[in-house]
C-alpha cells in the first residue's frame, strides 16, 4: 500500500502501527493535492484518492491534528500551519498556548486522526479516532512531534508526562493515530488482507 504523506515521522509511525502491510513513500514526482477539505475525514480521502490515482494501488491517506476545547476546536485541520506556511512545530506550538492562555486557560483539547483507504479497486473508507487530553503551559520532552511536548493524555500513564516523553510504544497504544491504525488493521484482517491480529 501506498501511505499518502511526505511527513517521515508520520511514516515511521506508521510503519510501527501496521505490522505486516508493506507499506511504501509515495513515488518519486507524485504530489498531493492542496487541502481543500473542511473536516480531517474529507482531506485525509483527498490524499488516498490521488495517492490511488497516481499509482493505481491501494493507498492510506492521513489526516490528523489537535482541538483545543477553549478555542472552539481550533487548530483543527489547520494544525500543521497554525503558525503560518512554514511554520515550524514549535512556532506553531507557541502560538496555540498563547491563544489559549488569553482564552481563558481551558486546557482541555483532543487529538483527532482521520485514516482513509482506498482499495485497488477504489472503494473507499475512513477510520477516525481521538485521543482526550490536556495542554500544559510549559512544553516538555523530545520525543514525539508538533504539538506532543504540551500534551499530558488522560489515558496515559498516571505520572502526568507528555505525548513527548511517552516511549514510542506508550504513545502507539493509546494516540489517535494508533486507535484509528487499529480500526484499519482489524478492516485488513476482516478481508483477508495480509494484517496480523494485535
Amino acid at each position: 500500500m501506498i501511505f499518502a504523506t511526505a511527513n517521515k515521522h508520520k511514516m515511521r509511525e506508521m510503519r510501527e502501527l501496521l505490522p505486516g502491510v508493506d507499506l511504501r513513500p509515495l513515488p518519486e514526482g507524485v504530489e498531493l493535492p492542496p487541502e481543500h477539505g473542511d473536516s480531517f475525514a474529507e482531506i485525509a480521502l483527498e490524499k488516498a484518492r490521488a495517492a490511488h490515482a497516481a499509482t493505481g494501488e491501494a493507498a492510506i491517506g492521513d489526516d490528523s491534528g489537535i482541538e483545543a476545547l477553549g478555542l472552539g476546536g481550533r487548530p483543527g485541520i489547520h494544525s500543521a500551519r497554525y503558525g503560518g506556511e512554514g511554520a515550524t512545530d514549535e512556532e506553531n506550538l507557541a502560538k496555540l498556548l498563547r491563544e489559549v492562555a488569553e482564552a481563558g486557560g481551558e486546557r482541555a483539547a483532543r487529538y483527532h486522526c482521520a485514516l482513509a483507504l482506498v482499495d485497488a479497486d477504489g472503494s473507499e473508507r475512513v477510520f477516525e479516532a481521538r485521543w482526550p487530553g490536556r495542554l500544559i503551559e510549559e512544553p516538555r520532552g523530545a520525543g514525539g512531534f508538533g504539538y506532543d511536548p504540551a500534551f499530558v493524555p488522560d489515558d496515559g500513564p498516571d505520572d502526568g508526562r507528555t505525548a513527548a516523553e511517552l516511549t514510542q510504544a506508550e504513545k502507539n497504544e493509546i494516540s489517535h493515530r494508533g486507535r484509528a491504525a487499529r480500526l484499519l488493521l482489524e478492516h485488513l484482517g476482516a478481508r483477508g488482507a495480509a494484517a496480523p491480529a494485535r
